[in-house]
């Protein structure tokens, strides 16, 4: 398939490019709420609107009340988040906590999506334990207890935990902390007994919070899926996440990318733009090929992905989304960074947004595993 967007799905990009940029900008969204210290580091107003548009229903199926689209549409509205740095709990909700639900029964997507249609309801995904991204190791356990279970154990780092009204909690019904089975989701209410959230503000100013769980009592029907069988719908969400996060990746690399050639064509240095200079115009040169390529990479692993969730799981699908998790980590990284350089001094302070790219860049680095966790996978999945 093509590495671009047809018609349809440059209509959407339109779409998104212009609404983000104009309710969604840094000025309206992101200093708005972290210069008011705000608890959820969001505004629910723009999701509203974003729900209106129909951007929250994007991967959900058209019975649903979604739109019935894919990875690739989606990828559409992160790389203009990104790209504006847009706080908001699509990624989580809309993505993440989407894809589990779509597994659920019958009563849980009855319960739970409208509200991500709507946009009225944000919803948290919880899987690491520990500072770095783990999934294959999981210690939280949800025992028997009547015709329920007991949840017990606690999640790192669960981004918008605290703003949620469900959270989707990955935990261990049989065997050992490391085996690949026995491993349930399950449905967790916000006004569970026992759940307690210690909210932490990550570097880009979004809010995530150390969750415990201490006997939290779930009735049989919170679970997603089958029991001891959540192992593949847990693969399914984190490549739905990872290829998320990655489409974001690109709008921050490209957002700081035009911001920083701007720059380039505005500041003067010895009576002419700093842009003029050779040394300068290779840089320029050369982060846009790297942003182009890593976009290239993103799409073919959307592509995978959504033909993938068609007919069947694709190891190709997964290599390539750890491809492009690992590639986007780099390139968003070198385009902060050359962003942060070739602004010189000023480049350092809060007035100009270019640093505020950089610490989105790092927190986008570690979510659902960094470059290094990525091409680690990405050997693993080749054979090595």
């Amino acid at each position: 398939m093509p590495l671009y967007h047809d018609d349809d799905q440059a209509m959407l990009a339109d779409t998104a490019s212009q609404f983000m940029a104009e309710e969604g900008s840094i000025k309206k969204q992101l200093r708005h709420w972290r210069d008011r210290d705000c608890k959820d580091g969001f505004g629910h107003g723009l999701w509203e609107q974003m729900g209106e548009l129909g951007f929250t229903g994007i991967l959900l199926d058209e019975d649903d009340g979604g739109l019935g689209m894919g990875h690739v549409e989606a990828g559409i509205v992160l790389e203009e988040i990104g790209r504006n740095l847009t706080p908001s709990p699509f990624l989580t909700t809309s993505v993440l906590a989407a894809t589990a639900l779509k597994h659920g029964s019958d009563d849980l997507k009855q319960r739970y999506l409208p509200g991500v249609v709507s946009g009225k309801a944000v919803y948290a995904v919880a899987i690491d334990e520990g500072t770095k991204h783990n999934p294959a190791r999981i210690k939280t356990k949800a025992e028997k207890s009547g015709n329920g279970f007991k949840l017990s154990g606690q999640k790192d780092f669960v981004v918008h935990g605290a703003s949620s009204d469900m959270l989707v909690v990955a935990a261990r019904t049989s065997g050992s902390d490391d085996d690949a089975d026995g491993i349930t989701l399950f449905a967790v209410p916000r006004d569970a007994a026992g759940m307690s959230h210690d909210a932490v503000r990550l570097v880009d100013s979004s809010v995530a919070t150390h969750t415990k769980f201490d006997g939290v009592e779930l009735d049989g029907d919170a679970v997603i899926g089958e029991v001891d069988g959540g192992r593949e719908i847990l693969n399914r969400v984190l490549n739905a996440g990872r290829i998320g996060a990655a489409a974001e990746g690109v709008g921050v690399a490209r957002g700081a990318m035009d911001m920083t050639v701007d720059y380039l064509k505005q500041r003067k240095q010895f009576g002419k733009p700093i842009g003029e200079f050779q040394a300068l115009q290779h840089r320029a040169a050369h982060l846009y090929s790297e942003v182009e390529i890593a976009r290239a990479v993103v799409i073919k692993a959307q592509q995978l992905l959504d033909a993938a969730n068609e007919n069947g799981g694709s190891e190709k699908a997964e290599l390539m989304v750890s491809v492009a998790k690992a590639k986007v980590a780099k390139t968003a990284g070198l385009a902060v960074r050359e962003g942060v350089q070739m602004h010189g001094g000023i480049g350092m302070t809060d007035e100009y947004d270019i640093g505020l790219y950089m610490k989105r860049d790092r927190a986008l680095q570690e979510f659902l595993g960094d470059a290094y966790y990525h091409a680690n996978r990405v050997a693993e999945l080749s054979g090595y």
